[in-house]
């Protein structure tokens, strides 16, 4: 059985997406004769955890641990709220205090490419003996954050070794980048990083076709593209809300707020009674005070649920039982090729779905593609309310269905089988 090792920084018990993308890959590479042995950091700063997914580790995965210095944990002495606030990535575009401004400058300036930068030249250090002690051939980096690359990085350079780059996210074009305050400098360095990881990686994985062709541009390496996936049965017959839920599961950042979708429903509020008594808008995770305010502003105060941030179990249970899923992303030409990785749990849950993201977005394309529901651009207000009208008449009638076929290629085995070709 091939030997692989992968480093990351985000594992259980930390929460959110980008923990669950290795730790489904992990739990079914042996099924594809590959064994996989874990480096992750041994004191890392997680601003949301879900211990659930502990359960979820496959028994007997060899893993190595390595202390890791958090400047994190040190800005939490002056305010613990915010820098947990910024490392989960809610960054505010208006009314920053200063000292959300020192911070956003010192992230950004001092820390390239990010906060974990401290963790890579120990590792390296490290990772050498545990290589040729596993005798590993191929090493897989996994991020955000961009330092696990540095890490993959440094080990192809002393070693020789079959290196791959996974990129959940892109680097220098990922929508939060712009919010850093980045000097001139600094914007340089991070363009110099991201070159040279992706010119000397062995071969690149990117998890959208819009990510594919923007690194096409920097590098000629090899590049393969593997979606994330869903790892839950697909949801029939599911016993829904008796309420016309709309529900958003993550987290609505300060970008994520479709004024046309709030002003939709308020409308719909005020016209229709019977509409008004039966629509809830259901927001699962954090929730950033912009997106409040203007939930608030239009009127949809009192039909909307804040449930806060739920265990991944909870949070799929919460998708199959809505009549209506909410998808948003920033409305941003740097968004378009974002597709998030709950999209594909969203289709699993057979519920409609309703996107709102910048034109052109491929997962536009997904919905449409699988016929799993619509997708709108942030300035399609009549359109959105006319498509809601539409649902909410199916729902009075009982008729409220998601016919989606042909979602099974993005099953979490099947992408695992799909990755274990490419080691």
């Amino acid at each position: 059985m091939k030997k692989v090792l992968i480093i990351a920084y985000y594992w259980p018990p930390a929460g959110g997406p980008g923990v669950q993308r290795w730790l489904k890959f992990i739990t079914y590479l042996r099924d594809f004769n590959v064994e996989p042995v874990l480096y992750i950091p041994e004191n890392p700063h997680y601003p949301i955890e879900d211990a659930s997914l502990i359960n979820e580790i496959p028994d007997g995965i060899t893993i190595y641990k390595k202390a890791i210095f958090e400047p994190y944990k040190l800005a939490s002495v002056f305010s613990s709220k915010k820098t947990k606030t910024i490392s989960s990535g809610l960054i505010k575009t208006q009314k920053q205090s200063f000292l959300e401004k020192t911070f956003l400058w010192i992230r950004g300036n001092l820390f390239i490419p990010d906060a974990r930068k401290f963790w890579v030249k120990p590792s390296i250090t490290f990772l050498e003996k545990v290589i040729k002690k596993e005798k590993i051939v191929t090493v897989i980096t996994t991020g955000p954050p961009h330092s696990v690359h540095l890490i993959g990085l440094g080990l192809k350079q002393k070693m020789n070794i079959n290196w791959i780059s996974d990129f959940r996210d892109p680097w220098t074009t990922i929508g939060y980048h712009k919010k850093l305050k980045l000097t001139k400098a600094s914007k340089n360095k991070h363009k110099q990083l991201e070159y040279k990881v992706l010119n000397t990686a062995d071969k690149i994985i990117v998890t959208s076709s819009t990510t594919k062709e923007e690194f096409k541009a920097i590098t000629p390496k090899p590049i393969e593209v593997i979606t994330n996936g869903y790892d839950i049965e697909i949801g029939e017959n599911n016993t829904l809300d008796s309420n016309f839920t709309i529900a958003h599961i993550g987290s609505l950042l300060s970008g994520r707020d479709p004024i046309n979708l709030w002003k939709a429903l308020s409308e719909l509020i005020t016209e229709n009674m019977q509409f008004k008594n039966f629509f809830r808008l259901q927001l699962v995770g954090v929730v950033s005070d912009s997106v409040l305010e203007n939930i608030k502003k239009y009127g949809l105060i009192d039909n909307t649920n804040i449930i806060g941030y739920l265990s991944h179990k909870d949070a799929v249970a919460f998708q199959r039982k809505s009549q209506i899923l909410l998808l948003v992303e920033i409305d941003s030409e740097d968004t378009k090729g974002i597709i998030p990785g709950k999209v594909f749990e969203y289709f699993a849950a057979k519920r409609p779905i309703l996107g709102i993201g910048p034109k052109n977005w491929e997962v536009g394309s997904l919905i449409k593609e699988l016929n799993a529901g619509q997708t709108f651009t942030y300035e399609s207000k009549a359109k959105i309310k006319e498509v809601i009208i539409k649902w909410f008449n199916l729902y009075l009638g009982n008729e409220l269905r998601c016919t989606s076929k042909g979602i099974e290629k993005y099953s979490r085995k099947a992408l695992t089988e799909q990755l274990s070709k490419n080691l």
